[in-house]
């Protein structure tokens, strides 16, 4: 059986903070305000020039990735900000709300 590391690597906050697809606006993810964040996101994946997709798919990317790394230690308040945000996001580049 393998040996069981006991350094808790943080591979996701890593990634989160060295990332080279977007500079992202400190403590975007804390905002209350759903707008906010997308429009914060949305900034960010546009000025951005190491991008590999599109501005739109570079933030919502970058927004799952937040969402899903965050996972359980997420209260339902903050799903629902961070739920409404995907919704604010599309709305601000134009895209449907169907998913």
């Amino acid at each position: 059986m393998p040996e069981k590391k006991t350094n808790t690597s943080r591979w996701s906050q890593k990634v989160t903070e060295t990332s080279n697809a977007m500079d992202l606006q400190q403590g975007v993810f804390s905002s209350r305000s759903p707008r906010k964040i997308a429009q914060s996101l949305k900034h960010s994946a546009e000025e951005s020039n190491r991008r590999k997709g599109t501005p739109f798919q570079s933030a919502m990317s970058m927004l799952n990735f937040y969402i899903n790394r965050a996972g359980k230690t997420l209260t339902p308040s903050r799903k629902r900000i961070l739920s409404d945000a995907k919704t604010e996001l599309r709305r601000l580049f134009g895209k449907s709300d169907a998913r």
